[in-house]
């Protein structure tokens, strides 16, 4: 004998959709928030003397002709070049030839009737009396613009000693929080350790006043002070 058992569909639909509920509701309580967790942050700073120079020696020229113009930036750059040669030394006097231009001046009425130009000349490096020294000896070009910032290398070696100074500070004032708030001791959950951003090259007015006189003394160079800062920041776990 043939037993036929028959569904409530809708009915059956229903508890499925119960059942496979339930797991997801489940998977999204929020997980409880940890106990003692406390943020902090800390920082070193120093001011530190640039050892970095950038000269910038540009010269202008005009004509009636495109080609007489070029010729006559080239020959001025080529001069420029070939004296900085003579001392150049990675790293502490590198040069590079910067902006070569040449365009067109016109009348009140479109008309061309004459050309300009203009070539660079770059000198940079951590040798500041042998650059200030370059630029009175090179005539073709003048100085355009002086700057002074601090080398990666420099950078570098007071930022490491600033990161040991800001992570010992931070770990300090993580031992006094816990010891503030009635704990133990403390473990670190998650740090961020950074610097600020590399400074950009800055001129000094006097430096640019100087650069005007047509002289072959010495550039006077007076590099300044730049501020690097080490920033640490994250939470510790206190523990009992």
């Amino acid at each position: 004998m043939t037993t036929t058992r028959t569904f409530d569909l809708p009915k059956l639909a229903a508890t499925l959709a119960l059942v496979m509920a339930a797991p997801m509701g489940w998977a999204a309580e929020p997980a409880p928030q940890p106990l003692g967790v406390v943020g902090l942050s800390a920082s070193a700073t120093s001011e530190v003397t640039k050892d970095l120079l950038s000269v910038t020696l540009s010269t202008t020229r005009e004509g009636t002709e495109a080609g007489q113009v070029q010729a006559a930036l080239k020959q001025a750059l080529d001069a420029a070049l070939a004296e900085a040669k003579k001392v150049a030394k990675p790293g502490q006097i590198d040069v590079q030839t910067g902006n070569f231009s040449l365009f067109p001046r016109y009348t009140n009425k479109g008309i061309i009737n004459g050309w300009q130009g203009t070539a660079e000349l770059q000198v940079e490096g951590r040798d500041i009396p042998g650059i200030a020294q370059l630029t009175g000896r090179i005539t073709t070009l003048t100085i355009a613009r002086v700057g002074s910032n601090l080398s990666r290398e420099q950078r570098e070696k007071v930022e490491s000693e600033l990161t040991a100074q800001a992570i010992a500070r931070y770990r300090t004032k993580a031992a006094e929080y816990a010891k503030h708030f009635g704990y133990s001791t403390f473990t670190i959950r998650e740090v961020n350790v950074g610097s600020n951003e590399p400074m950009g090259y800055t001129a000094a007015p006097m430096m640019r006043a100087k650069a005007s006189m047509d002289t072959a003394e010495a550039l006077p160079v007076e590099l300044g002070k730049g501020t690097v800062t080490v920033n640490v920041n994250g939470t510790v776990q206190l523990t009992k």
